[in-house]
């Protein structure tokens, strides 16, 4: 375990029976209440510090209520420090009515709209779509991208385009882990690595692996590559919980992600735990 209390930025609440999961009925092991005592008990021995809450996908048009509940749950735990919200970006110039609703909770930092199971992820650089991103700046919002790795054509596109945006790779782009493919995902994030106005999150990795079956061996050419290609400044820790416990626990992942950077500085070592999520999701300010 990391020797100093880390920074999860990649922390999901939900509960079901408050406002639906547009997804929940495809995963019933997890459509149940997943908040903060259920998280401090797949804590275990990891010590947390702060935390980032992402918003869950949940039924349409609840995206501001999901804020307002997350915003609540902040009021009593002093540890989740911000949030990022769903907002609809591909309205355009119409967002601007969520972007002011979400500005009324001080804990947002940014949104986030799953592309993962867009049909045509071409449709990220229609004019719309730009449009809304292009409001984010002027909120001091950045956009989180969550997509598999097969779309990251366009993404590298989007993000080369819009330079005045700020983005978060979630998930490392979800490679295709369970079959231990690298290209062209190798090559897309090396791409993506270049742009210096995106960050990536060490997230979600064992669940795109064989759940039955994987292996921390089976992570670790995902790993070194994006350690290799954004460096420890442009890297942050998630856990995804509760999703990860689709495949394993969220000690067990910590514990990987120590192993695997074992040969790192304590400085690189803080820059990944702590220091670059609190800097880029400006924890701590009111």
């Amino acid at each position: 375990m990391p020797a100093f209390p880390i920074i999860d930025s990649h922390v999901h609440l939900w509960d079901p029976g408050r406002i639906p999961l547009r997804w929940g009925v495809e995963a019933p092991a997890i459509n149940v209440p997943h908040l903060i005592p259920e998280y401090d008990a797949a804590l275990a021995a990891v010590a947390v510090e702060a935390m980032v809450f992402l918003e869950c996908d949940v039924a349409a048009g609840r995206h501001i209520d999901e804020a307002a509940m997350a915003t609540e749950i902040a009021t009593t735990e002093p540890r989740l420090q911000a949030i990022v919200a769903h907002a609809p970006l591909e309205k355009g110039e119409a967002v601007a009515e969520d972007l002011d609703a979400l500005a009324r909770f001080p804990l947002v930092r940014g949104v986030r709209r799953l592309l993962q199971n867009e049909p045509d992820i071409q449709a990220v650089l229609d004019d719309d779509f730009i449009a809304g991103l292009n409001l984010l700046p002027r909120n001091n919002l950045h956009f989180e991208i969550c997509i598999f790795h097969h779309q990251l054509g366009a993404i590298v596109d989007l993000v080369r385009r819009l330079p005045n945006v700020t983005f978060m790779l979630d998930h490392i782009a979800k490679p295709p882990i369970k079959t231990h493919g690298l290209e062209p995902w190798r090559t897309r994030i090396a791409e993506l690595a270049a742009l210096p106005n995106l960050m990536c999150k060490m997230s979600g990795l064992i669940t795109e692996a064989d759940h039955a079956a994987w292996q921390p061996a089976d992570l670790r050419p995902y790993i070194d590559h994006v350690v290799d290609t954004f460096g420890f400044d442009r890297l942050v820790f998630g856990s995804d919980w509760p999703v990860l416990t689709l495949a394993g626990g969220l000690p067990q992942w910590v514990t990987i992600l120590d192993e695997a950077l074992a040969g790192a500085s304590d400085d690189e070592l803080r820059y990944f735990w702590v220091e670059n999520a609190q800097a880029f999701y400006r924890l701590g300010e009111s």
